[in-house]
Parts: C-alpha cells; sequence; structure tokens
C-alpha cells in the first residue's frame, strides 16, 4: 500500500469510528461534550506519561479514557447540582482540565514530544512514518491497526446494546422501566467516545475528531429518520469528507486535517440546503406554502363571514376587498385567482360569492380551528 492510500484509508478508518458513536451524541442533545473530551483527554496522556515515562505505552489510552470519563462525569455533576447548566458546566471542565495538561507538560514535560499544537490539529501525513513490525515483516502503519481495531470495537458495542442505545436516547424512562439502567448505557457511550478519541487524537488531532464526531452525523439526521439509517449514512459522509478533504488538501497544498474538517462543513451545508425534508429550501417552499394556504383560507372566511349582509358589495367587492382584509392589491388578486381555480369562490356582478364546496371548505377550516 502506498503512503497515500495509507493516509486515505487512515483517515476513512478514523471518520467511520468517530461518526458511529457521534450519532448518539447528536440525537441526546450532547454534540459539545465531544468537544471537550478531545481536549481534555491530554490529561489522561500527560498523567499516565509521567508513571510510565513512555509515549508508546498502552497505559496512555488507559489514562485518557479515565480522563475522559471522568470529565463526562464532572460536567453531569455540576449540572445535576443545578447550580449552572449543561453547556456552563462544559465551559468550567474542559478548560480546567486540558489547561493543567498545558501547565504539566510545560512544566515537566519540556523536552518530550507532546506537541499541543500537533494535538489540537493532527498530521496524517505522518502516519505511514509510523510502521507496524511483526516477526520481523512491515505490516502497514501502526495507525490503521489502530483505527481498524477502534472501528470493530465501536460496530461490536453499537451491535451488543443497539436496543439500550436507542431506548436510553430517545425514551430514558421506558429504559429504566425495562430494567435498563441510562446510567449504565450513558458511560458505556462515553467510554466509546474517549476511547475513539484517543484512538484518532494522534492522527489527526482533536479538531478532526469532532468534525468527524459531530459533522457527518448532524449531515445524515437531515435527511433520515431511522437510526440504522442514520448510522450508515454518518459512516458514508465521513468517509466521503475524509476523501474528498485529502484531495482538496493535495490540489490546494494545505493542511489535510484542516480541509477533512472543512469538507464536513461543505457536505453538511450542500445538504442543509438541499435536503428534500429538513433543507433549506424546502423549508422556505413549505413556508411559502403555508402562508398562501393561510391567506386562501382567510379570504374564504371573509367571503363567506359577509355573504349575507348588507353590505356585501363592498366587504366582497372585487375592487374593495382588499381594504377589508388590509392587504395590498397584488396578493388579493393571486388569492382571489387561487380560489376562483379551486372553485371555492365565483363571481357575480364584480361579487366575490362562495360555491357550495367553498362553505363546506369554510366549515372545514373553523372545525380545524376550534376543533
Amino acid at each position: 500500500m502506498t503512503p497515500t492510500a495509507e493516509i486515505i484509508f487512515v483517515a476513512v478508518l478514523v471518520s467511520v469510528s468517530c461518526a458511529l458513536p457521534g450519532v448518539f451524541l447528536v440525537l441526546r442533545k450532547m454534540s459539545m461534550v465531544s468537544d471537550s473530551i478531545t481536549h481534555t483527554i491530554l490529561l489522561g496522556i500527560v498523567l499516565a506519561f509521567f508513571l510510565t515515562q513512555d509515549l508508546n505505552s498502552p497505559l496512555l489510552i488507559v489514562g485518557a479514557t479515565i480522563i475522559g470519563v471522568v470529565t463526562v462525569w464532572l460536567i453531569e455533576l455540576l449540572t445535576k447540582m443545578k447550580f449552572v447548566s449543561e453547556d456552563s458546566a462544559i465551559g468550567i471542565v474542559f478548560p480546567l482540565l486540558f489547561s493543567i495538561a498545558i501547565i504539566l507538560i510545560t512544566r515537566y514535560a519540556g523536552s518530550v514530544h507532546l506537541d499541543t499544537d500537533a494535538v489540537l490539529l493532527g498530521e496524517l501525513a505522518f502516519a505511514p512514518f509510523n510502521r507496524m513490525i511483526l516477526f520481523g515483516v512491515d505490516i502497514g502503519a501502526k495507525a490503521i491497526y489502530l483505527n481498524g481495531i477502534l472501528l470493530l470495537i465501536n460496530l461490536l458495542l453499537i451491535s451488543l446494546f443497539f436496543k439500550e442505545f436507542k431506548l436510553v436516547t430517545f425514551d430514558p424512562m421506558h429504559a429504566a422501566v425495562l430494567g435498563i439502567s441510562p446510567t449504565i448505557v450513558h458511560y458505556i457511550l462515553m467510554t466509546m467516545v474517549s476511547l475513539t478519541t484517543v484512538g484518532s487524537f494522534e492522527a489527526v488531532g482533536s479538531i478532526l475528531v469532532v468534525a468527524f464526531m459531530i459533522g457527518p452525523p448532524i449531515t445524515a439526521y437531515l435527511l433520515v429518520d431511522d437510526l440504522k439509517k442514520m448510522l450508515l449514512l454518518s459512516g458514508g459522509f465521513g468517509a466521503l469528507s475524509a476523501i474528498l478533504g485529502f484531495y482538496f488538501s493535495l490540489y490546494f497544498d494545505v493542511s489535510i486535517a484542516g480541509s477533512m474538517a472543512v469538507m464536513t462543513g461543505f457536505i453538511f451545508l450542500v445538504v442543509f440546503v438541499f435536503a428534500p425534508k429538513r433543507g433549506l429550501i424546502s423549508i422556505l417552499i413549505r413556508k411559502n406554502q403555508q402562508k398562501t394556504e393561510f391567506s386562501k383560507d382567510t379570504m374564504l372566511l371573509h367571503i363567506c363571514n359577509h355573504m349575507n349582509d348588507s353590505d356585501m358589495h363592498e366587504e366582497n367587492g372585487i375592487a374593495t376587498i382588499y381594504e377589508h382584509l388590509g392587504w395590498d392589491k397584488k396578493k388579493t388578486n393571486q388569492m382571489m385567482q387561487h380560489l376562483i381555480e379551486e372553485q371555492k369562490v365565483q363571481i357575480k356582478s364584480d361579487v366575490l360569492i362562495p360555491t357550495e364546496y367553498g362553505q363546506e371548505a369554510r366549515d372545514v377550516i373553523i372545525k380545524k380551528i376550534f376543533g
């Protein structure tokens, strides 16, 4: 496998493994928790390094995962105490733990390769240089195997606890009644998020981890209502962001991680605008249709209410009705034309009169309003 292919493969593995737990974070409205975890796990890495004095020790992953879970626990503790909101708790815990890590690095590990810029941005281009040697044979980049294992773990956990994750996400009370502990399921998910973050940390940095963990799921959320489809789409959008981002960075000679993060935002923007149900264009069209329907109903009710009045010729006259509705002539003529085409009103002696079908439609409108 060429270095280019290895970089793309690592990025795809990272993007999919991040997107899967990210789906549940998005649905549980915990997106910003991922941002705090991606930064605070640095403290776990630093503390584990002080114990082992080895940057390649597996205990670094253990330490980072523990701090990730501790981060969530502290945020929940502050939130449950009712003193601060969840976003405020994140704003307290995340800077505190991350700053402690930075201080420890600068004070006690200045000569060690723990670059805070690399922590934030990562460098995928270096992934092919860190090789996996098995029995003297080079079998590829370590990042491929590490992130491949993380992806398999995430797939396994989601498969095993799919029902539990789904119930706790959408109806935690119902889950508790069925004997499923929302707290235990929550911490399984948070452990999965922490593990994924740690595994992706060195290769892509914390910023891209957040982009992959949140961008693809919210993009998928705009397109589907089914959880399984959302998981599949999230993984697909993550992989697409990684591939497009790599070639974008190659073409413009810019940061790989930055380009991939940009692509997650670009794909989201395209879907946000053009999604058939939740897209901006479809929402604007629906709002315009609703405004038109409301205006037609208003005019029809006005016409029906005044059809037997002594001043009907004034209230319902085609030349004067706009004054009584408080509309401009253009809007009045448009709504009038719609009602005539729908055979709800007709014109007699320059006066708008409801048809039998129009009066039936009036009754439906009134019933809809008053029940």
